[in-house]
């Protein structure tokens, strides 16, 4: 063969190597792509499937029209319990702070309680039982004479009208009698499942938890519930105890917040219940300076009632001081 023949022919094979070369790549690369799309494809489903559950869990509580509530955990169940023994050995005499003679002096003494202290309620109410003893005497009452005496009180133009109301509604509805029923109390003007509860549990021995504001900001400062609503926090926070024990519950973390565990500066370095509380060093950690907080009865501080019950006194409490006395 001529030398321009053979390098013709090799330039051929050269050639044909080429293209087999390019042709293997092109169909290496359409490989590869059309198994990126396949994955691409796959991680689109995958999406659309989570995205379907989450719509399908979104609309199943839409449905309920409530949000999925966790059960309580078995160690904040525990904790729980073991901040309300250890409060009820700091107060063993915690007990509801109006000072009443009969259930209708508890539930007029509570509707008054509400936007001022049990203190100046208990100042005020002497005059008010002194005058109007029973639900047909304060039913039948003036108005302005009622306005007079609730005056210390505050937003004693609408307590007058409350009360005045429950005790018409007392004498019209119920014999003169406080009805010892929930679904009744409420029902009465100014009261509302608050002061309901407060009369059933101190007036008629039947449990139920008071949700004042103390009580409100102990128990989330305890992280027992992270609720806002007073009858959320009723019904989770009840759900820590028996039954049997919601009373004196609300009495024990309401003197605690009233005397230790204040809105503004809880006393930390003083508190009791230290070790247990999520919340410490909210406050004044330091002894000597959270000591100078407390407002306790062995400190020699007053408390709430003009009349208190003598475990009270017993444990060093000295009653409040009547109307004008300070």
């Amino acid at each position: 063969m001529k030398p321009t023949a053979k390098k013709a022919a090799k330039k051929a094979t050269a050639t044909t190597k080429k293209a087999t070369a390019t042709t293997k790549k092109a169909t290496s690369s359409k490989a590869a792509a059309k198994k990126t799309a396949a994955k691409e494809t796959a991680v689109v489903k995958k999406a659309a499937a989570v995205k379907s559950v989450a719509k399908k869990a979104a609309a199943a509580r839409a449905v309920a029209k409530k949000p999925l509530v966790a059960e309580p955990s078995t160690a904040l169940v525990r904790r729980a319990r073991r901040i309300n023994r250890e409060l009820a050995e700091v107060y063993p005499y915690a007990h509801p702070e109006l000072d009443f003679e009969n259930p209708f002096q508890l539930v007029v003494a509570t509707v008054l309680s509400a936007q001022t202290t049990d203190l100046r309620v208990n100042q005020t109410t002497p005059a008010l039982f002194a005058k109007y003893p029973t639900p047909e005497d304060l039913a039948a009452a003036n108005p302005e004479e009622v306005e007079e005496i609730l005056r210390p009180t505050g937003f004693f133009r609408a307590k007058t009208k409350s009360v005045i109301g429950l005790s018409r509604a007392l004498a019209e509805e119920f014999g003169g009698q406080v009805p010892g029923r929930l679904e009744d109390l409420v029902k009465l003007p100014g009261v509302g499942r608050k002061t309901a509860f407060v009369v059933l549990g101190n007036a008629f021995g039947r449990p139920g938890i008071t949700v004042d504001t103390h009580f409100q900001r102990l128990v989330r400062r305890w992280q027992w519930t992270a609720e806002t609503e007073p009858d959320k926090i009723e019904a989770a926070v009840g759900a820590l105890f028996p039954k049997s024990e919601w009373t004196m519950l609300s009495h024990h973390v309401i003197f605690h917040g009233r005397r230790i565990c204040h809105a503004r500066k809880p006393a930390c370095g003083a508190c009791p219940i230290a070790p247990l509380c999520p919340a410490y060093g909210e406050g004044e950690t330091d002894p000597e300076k959270a000591r100078k907080l407390l407002k306790y009865e062995k400190g020699g501080y007053p408390g709430q009632r003009l009349n208190p019950p003598q475990a009270y006194l017993d444990a060093g409490g000295i009653p409040a001081p009547p109307l004008g006395a300070g």
